[in-house]
């Protein structure tokens, strides 16, 4: 039961949770932001203090002599896309693990809609923050430049990140797509694909290795996002009604692949035998769809851990020995062509 007066509106202080506990306030304080200076027994009269009145430590108070917050700022374009969620969840629970709390924006595609966001988040102080991705604005390079606060980007590739780096080549994700088309002999590729900068990478990675081998896309049928899977189906019609002879479709995510395949189920085509579908990412039903879905895996779980595990080493001072970790990725061959 909180023992706080009915006719009080305002929030428990320390004082309360003193007056509670039997010890003075000065005494509560040393226990919440120097527990290893008070003695056990005092450190559970005061917890058992802060459960009976309700009282919210104010953590920012207790980062001014520490200079941590404790605090990791996440920013992802989207948290309704899946690519994402085993990421996010990764650098959540290894930071949890390490007495680290993650501060979660979403920010959409908009390079001036990050910075924005980014910069309020600076006052909120946090100890570290990751950044999907590596196109960024002038304006926010320069305002984590004054602000030092080390930074992770990820998902992308480049030789210069603004400070440390975990990810791919979404170009070379392309590239490998085209000569796996190749190597199966599709000749008439059609395109669906969602227009964020990370997916036209990799489109421009395939569209460039395919020209190498004199083979163009038939095809392309632009996607709104986000990439959900009554949009892949229903582009896939589309582009199915105009080329039919498309020998398989190359889809910008494994969502859109799923409703390429049920375009191409309604008209009665045998997969792979009659068109293919190609996937990106690796998402959890790719496996278990039924045809499963040929597509290119990611380990965006490691992901989220390498990024984490970056920063905290950054933050306890440790040497970095490689700013920039390239994951790589896998091309996966399933049932879909």
């Amino acid at each position: 039961m909180k023992q706080r007066n009915p006719e009080r509106n305002t929030a428990p202080t320390l004082e309360d949770v003193a007056r509670v506990a039997g010890i003075s306030p000065m005494t509560v304080s040393r226990a919440l932001n120097s527990p290893q200076q008070v003695r056990p027994a005092t450190v559970a009269k005061v917890m058992a203090a802060i459960n009976a009145t309700g009282y919210i430590p104010n953590a920012q108070a207790g980062s001014l002599a520490s200079n941590r917050s404790r605090l990791i700022a996440v920013v992802v374009p989207q948290i309704n896309n899946n690519m994402f969620v085993d990421t996010i969840q990764s650098l959540n629970d290894t930071l949890s693990a390490r007495g680290y709390h993650m501060l979660l924006c979403v920010t959409g595609y908009e390079a001036e809609t990050e910075a924005e966001t980014v910069s309020t988040l600076l006052s909120r102080r946090p100890d570290g923050i990751v950044l999907t991705g590596i196109h960024h604005s002038t304006q926010l390079k320069k305002v984590l430049l004054q602000a030092s606060v080390p930074v992770v980007e990820i998902w992308d590739m480049t030789p210069t990140p603004i400070d440390m780096l975990v990810g791919f080549s979404h170009e070379k994700i392309g590239a490998s797509v085209a000569e796996y088309l190749a190597e199966r002999g599709y000749q008439k590729p059609g395109l669906i694909w969602t227009d964020d900068r990370r997916a036209l990478q990799r489109k421009q990675g395939l569209v460039d290795a395919l020209a190498r081998r004199n083979i163009a896309p038939c095809a392309e049928v632009p996607v709104a996002l986000p990439a959900l899977m009554a949009r892949g189906r229903e582009a896939s019609a589309q582009l199915l009604d105009s080329h039919p002879e498309v020998d398989v479709l190359v889809c910008s995510s494994d969502t859109l692949a799923q409703g390429a395949l049920m375009a191409a189920q309604a008209r009665g085509l045998n997969i792979p035998q009659q068109l293919a579908v190609i996937g990106f990412g690796d998402l959890d039903f790719a496996a278990a769809n039924f045809p499963s879905i040929s597509t290119v895996r990611i380990d965006r779980q490691r992901m989220g851990e390498l990024a984490a595990e970056q920063l905290l080493r950054r933050l306890q001072n440790q040497a970095i020995e490689n700013p920039i970790i390239d994951m790589g990725f896998t091309m996966v061959p399933r049932d879909s062509g």
